[in-house]
């Protein structure tokens, strides 16, 4: 029992989550953009670190394979002149820096690896954040264009209240003629109390004619 319970809070609270991110949508796809363009700073900074690093990283090489060159040109001369003592103080001196050397060509291949790959990360973050915002402005327009629907649906009440209209005019044009319905019922009574009988019998040649005719008059005024 308690577990199906849980299942069905669980079923709730998914619904409700779906449905917060239905009517935010567009306040969340801002927000996650928003997140997505500090991350691309966050990237930025750190290439510009990298790249700083590495351009710091080669003038100490260049200065320390400058150092090399004009240490071994002494050391050079120093055996020329037979000063074997300074000759080996600077081969000592060039062999530390021929190792530094080593080291510093090792840390910019490392820097140059890890700035061509996060170059290539931010390259990548910068087109997927442009392809966001125009998404973002596609979902605004839609969005719009729904609330719009909405109330134009509001505002015509939807199909039902239009068939509700022509409903109460085909009532009104379909409703049985009043004047009409109370000639019908003067012939129907008139019928019942023989009242017409006279008038019918008379119209037919039988008998003398019970109310004056247009005919009449105009026989009278020609003779």
């Amino acid at each position: 029992m308690f577990g199906t319970l849980r299942t069905l809070i669980a079923g709730a609270d998914a619904r409700a989550e779906t449905h917060l991110r239905d009517v935010y949508a567009i306040e969340l796809i801002d927000q996650k953009i928003r997140e997505t363009e500090g991350q691309m700073r966050a990237a930025k900074a750190t290439l510009a670190s990298l790249i700083q690093r590495t351009r710091s990283e080669e003038r100490l090489l260049a200065a320390l394979d400058a150092r090399i060159a004009t240490l071994t040109q002494r050391a050079t001369e120093a055996l020329k002149a037979e000063r074997q003592d300074m000759a080996t103080e600077a081969a000592t001196a060039i062999a530390e820096m021929e190792n530094e050397r080593t080291l510093r060509r090792a840390t910019i291949d490392r820097l140059e690896a890890q700035t061509t790959r996060l170059r290539t990360s931010v390259e990548r973050g910068h087109r997927r954040v442009i392809d966001l915002k125009q998404g973002a402005v596609t979902a605004r327009a839609i969005r719009a264009e729904q609330k719009i629907q909405a109330r134009l649906n509001t505002t015509l009440g939807g199909v039902s209240a239009a068939d509700e209209a022509q409903e109460l005019i085909d009532r009104v044009i379909g409703r049985d003629d009043p004047l009409e319905q109370a000639q019908i019922l003067g012939e129907i009574n008139a019928g019942l109390d023989q009242s017409g009988l006279d008038d019918r019998m008379a119209a037919a040649g039988f008998g003398p004619a019970t109310k004056t005719t247009a005919a009449d008059v105009l026989a009278r005024l020609t003779k």
